[in-house]
């Protein structure tokens, strides 16, 4: 039998258990699979470079919510290409997952410069969309105001 583990699914609000077979691919469209905690380091550094507002999705494998939202959430990543996505198992990353207080899946975060600057927790389509294109708006700003020339 697989690694097992339980974890609160954010809208179904049971525990569930994950079965090694259980795996789906997070990686579609330009969202990054977060491999091990120096791939996030590597990741959140490109980002400060590049300018860019990362939003970290914390999901797991064999949650419902989680399966739902992975097609939207990589459509948002090739709309808007200057903001970071990134995709973290739960249950890959325990103990960095652990860091960052996760409590359900999926959650998501908005960071700028390493900063969180938003979160949302659950499989909530029209709120993740809200945050992304608000966040993918004020990114688009200060590319804008960064370019202006005096």
């Amino acid at each position: 039998m697989g690694l097992k583990r339980l974890m609160r699914c954010c809208c179904c609000c049971i525990a569930k258990q994950a079965d090694d077979e259980d795996k789906i691919d997070f990686g579609g469209g330009n969202v990054h699979v977060v491999t091990s905690k120096e791939d996030w380091d590597q990741k959140i550094a490109e980002a400060n470079k590049d300018g860019k507002i990362v939003v970290a999705n914390f999901s797991a494998s064999w949650c419902g919510p989680c399966r739902a939202i992975s097609p939207v959430y990589a459509e948002m990543s090739q709309t808007y290409p200057q903001l970071m996505f990134l995709t973290i198992d739960v249950d890959e990353l325990m103990e960095f997952s652990s860091s960052w207080d996760i409590r359900a899946t999926p959650t998501f975060f908005f960071l700028k410069n390493g900063q969180q600057v938003d979160k949302l927790v659950g499989a909530n389509k029209p709120e993740l969309e809200k945050k992304v294109v608000a966040v993918a708006g004020a990114s688009s700003q200060a590319d804008a105001a960064g370019s202006k020339t005096v």
